[in-house]
């Protein structure tokens, strides 16, 4: 029993050890595709943002205006229905 639990904590460690030793992603520049896709993205969100805030302050409009006057020919239009 003590050899197999030794035998599960050297391979654990083994494989662990090699985790450790990758030093990561290279720490060079950014290249021009990364900025041309983040921007790409940027310009996504603003073109998307300008319609819904027009669309959101119509809709603030039309929920705090007076409803509109009736005007003389819908009034004329009504009067003359049977």
């Amino acid at each position: 029993m003590k050899c197999t639990v030794k035998n599960a904590l050297l391979v654990f460690i083994g494989s662990v050890s090699t985790a450790f030793a990758a030093t990561g992603a290279d720490k060079g520049e950014n290249s021009l595709l990364i900025f041309l896709f983040l921007g790409f993205g940027a310009l996504i969100i603003v073109f998307q943002t300008i319609p819904g805030l027009l669309l959101f302050f119509s809709m603030l409009k039309g929920l705090f205006m007076s409803a509109p006057k009736e005007t003389a020919l819908a009034a004329e239009k009504s009067d003359k229905r049977p």
